[in-house]
């Protein structure tokens, strides 16, 4: 016996017990069921184990039987069933014990002129496991075939995780997975289901649309009940609760069901692994991205919840869009990481940014995250792995001289205290008093235009003790930051340079920071410059975040141009015209960007 519980129940094991005061009944009942017949026998004191096939079950679905026997030895069956039903001599009961979850056979009940519902039905109140109790007749075949569909509908929508029957009102667990389903479905964040978003969850939940006539009247028996349930002719959350409770009360479990399986729950109510994490195979010396799809989708999360137009997530604002998710996602140091605007708010560029962090650096929480978001329901896709474009790998890039990917990764290092800090943060456009040391990021990530192309630059600060992990040297492009104020600090950049990256294809350059204060001879062999022409790299790039505005974005173009075209010869880099072509594109391309930013302003 297994289940099988990906999104529909494959299988279903049903563990039959008999009192021992009838132990004919089992026996008796499977033998009418699979005859459509009743015959005297003589009947062992345990039945073979037997599978229903699924084509003559009204849910489509195997169950495999096991017979229980007190007179026969107990291999462990009853733990591993999904079900149990309990069959008792309805001319002959006594008190009843048993094990959840239960259902209570009532045979022979052609032998008896009164039904044993009155006395057991108190049972059934008095005990929550209980799921259903139903008489039956192996002899004229009363219920036999129900008892089988009951069985099946117990462990495939059964009442237990959903509705508190001495309270009359469904479990939290279940309020709080419909109240999430519930802010996924409202697209448009306004606190209601309209008629275009109820239509588009019946569909996606149950495969056809709603008519108007059959709309209005699901409104209507919601107003008839709850005074709040309807507002400006739109399903409230309130309202959208009760219709669940009373699909349960109503005994329509599979209605709930139905649509918590398709928002990914479990029988436990708990999103399942295989919806959160969907199977994507990453090869060796491959990157992962969002595509075109995820950031459309991303940009319409971002609408939903910028209620007022600024183009900003407020710290309000940034909860309830986190409201859906079981814990909260993003610390204060994505403040550090992104774009934001002067009041610290993430802007649409910064929300963009850091899904495409997550993405590169851990994508099996990205696709945990748009597990969250609905995204495989929302945009209608097997599951969040279609958000996601595996690249092909590097050597492939440096074979045909050209990439397909769009986000670069470029390593910072030097010492403690050289300026990588400054450098990570004017990446975002932040000069000295911008500079937030409280909630200090290691990693920045921008949008950066070169010959046109918007690509992503995500810088790393590097930790001296980092370098013990290769992961840690594997990068697009290399920075090696030194104070010009510091003799000592160039030295450490010329020794990591020589043990890591001298014999490598990753292409580097030097950073002179912290270039608006007076510069001291270097405490090394050769001068920065006469090292930088010894091996081959671009002289050294006088940097300052020290700045009144905004810090020169120069180098972010020459690190994403290195890291885009890490074939090109170092002759190259070190021509002014390869890098003023460079820098023109990304200055005509920012104009442009700033214009559509200012159009999209005013549109919304």
């Amino acid at each position: 016996m297994c289940r099988n519980h990906e999104i529909n129940l494959k299988y279903i094991g049903l563990f039959i017990m008999k009192c021992s005061i009838s132990k004919l009944v089992f026996f008796g009942i499977w033998a009418s069921f699979k005859n459509a017949s009743f015959s005297q026998m003589q009947v062992p004191p345990r039945a073979e184990e037997i599978t229903i096939p699924a084509d003559v079950t009204p849910e489509r679905v195997p169950t495999h039987i096991v017979d229980y026997s007190v007179d026969s030895h107990n291999d462990g069956s009853i733990i591993r069933c999904q079900i149990t039903a309990i069959i008792f001599d309805c001319k002959n009961f006594s008190q009843l014990t048993f094990r959840l979850p239960l259902i209570l056979v009532g045979n022979k009940s052609d032998l008896v002129e009164y039904s044993s519902m009155e006395t057991i039905l108190p049972i059934m109140n008095q005990y929550t496991e209980i799921e259903t109790c139903v008489e039956c007749s192996a002899k004229n075949l009363k219920n036999i075939s129900e008892l089988f569909y009951y069985a099946q509908k117990a462990v495939l929508h059964p009442t237990g995780p959903l509705y508190c029957p001495e309270e009359k009102e469904m479990k939290p667990a279940c309020i709080k997975a419909l109240t999430r389903i519930f802010r996924i479905s409202d697209q448009d964040n306004d606190g209601t289901l309209n008629d275009a978003e109820l239509n588009f969850f019946q569909r996606i939940c149950f495969n056809t649309p709603l008519a108007p006539q059959a709309l209005e009247d699901v409104k209507n028996v919601v107003r008839k009940n709850l005074s709040d349930g309807v507002a400006d002719n739109g399903l409230t959350l309130k309202g959208f609760l009760f219709l669940h409770t009373l699909f349960i009360q109503r005994g329509r479990h599979e209605t709930t069901w139905t649509v918590l399986r398709r928002f990914g729950y479990d029988d436990d109510l708990e999103l399942t692994p295989e919806y959160l994490f969907p199977l994507l195979k990453i090869p060796p010396d491959c990157t992962t991205e969002l595509n075109h799809h995820a950031y459309l989708f991303l940009q319409s999360i971002f609408d939903k919840h910028d209620l007022d137009r600024d183009c900003a997530l407020s710290p309000d604002e940034l909860k309830d869009l986190f409201k859906i998710f079981p814990y909260m996602p993003w610390g204060p140091d994505v403040n550090s990481t992104v774009c934001t605007n002067e009041r610290g708010w993430i802007t649409y560029q910064g929300f963009l940014s850091q899904w495409t962090l997550t993405t590169y650096l851990d994508v099996q929480r990205c696709l945990e995250y748009l597990g969250y978001l609905g995204y495989s329901i929302l945009t209608e896709q097997e599951s969040q792995a279609s958000a996601i474009t595996v690249t092909r790998d590097k050597k492939i890039d440096l074979q045909k001289k050209q990439t397909q990917r769009n986000v670069f990764r470029c390593n910072l290092i030097g010492l403690k205290g050289s300026g990588k800090s400054g450098v990570l943060q004017a990446l975002l456009g932040r000069n000295l008093m911008h500079i937030r040391p409280e909630h200090k990021s290691y990693y920045a990530i921008n949008t950066v235009y070169v010959y046109g192309q918007e690509k992503y630059l995500l810088l790393h600060n590097v930790c001296e003790s980092d370098f013990l992990c290769d992961s840690e040297i594997m990068c697009d492009a290399v920075c090696l930051v030194y104070d010009v104020s510091n003799p000592k600090s160039f030295e450490y950049c010329a020794r990591i340079f020589k043990q890591h990256f001298m014999d490598s294809r990753i292409p580097c350059l030097v950073i002179a920071a912290k270039s608006d204060l007076h510069e001291v001879r270097q405490e090394y062999s050769i001068s920065p410059a006469e090292f930088c022409k010894k091996h081959k790299m671009p002289p050294p790039q006088a940097f300052s975040c020290n700045t009144v505005d905004a810090p020169s974005k120069d180098i972010f173009v020459k690190l994403t141009t290195m890291a885009m075209y890490p074939h090109v010869t170092q002759a190259d880099l070190k021509s002014s015209t390869f890098w003023l072509r460079a820098s023109f594109g990304a200055t005509v391309f920012a104009v442009l960007g700033f214009a559509m930013y200012r159009a999209l302003l005013k549109q919304r």
